[in-house]
């Protein structure tokens, strides 16, 4: 498991970088300084939906298991249950809207 984790972090670096790297036919006159900024855009935005997607895959199968295991013994358990399944899978979401908001400004 770690190193999936590790290897999907690796992923997302490095296409973080292809894909923040400037096009050939763009003004030459652009700054050192702007070409690393949008490096660094492009990096933070792909960890933050990382990150939270992995944080995020951990808590739903942490509270389904628990879920499964509590619904087998009562089954009038499942209505509780399925509102913290969706609360983890709202950390992916929230983890998306940073990253908008870090590419869009």
């Amino acid at each position: 498991m770690k190193k999936m984790v590790f290897l999907l972090v690796i992923l997302l670096v490095a296409g973080s970088v292809v894909f923040a790297q400037d096009n050939e036919g763009e003004d030459a006159a652009q700054s050192v300084a702007s070409q690393n900024t949008s490096v660094w855009k492009y990096f933070a935005a792909a960890l933050a939906v990382g990150i939270s997607c992995i944080a995020g895959g951990l808590a739903v199968a942490q509270i389904g298991s628990a879920a499964m295991g509590a619904m087998s013994e009562n089954p009038e358990l499942s209505g509780k249950a399925l509102p913290y399944a969706g609360l983890a899978e709202g950390i992916c979401l929230w983890g998306f809207l940073v990253a908008l908001l870090i590419l869009i400004f």
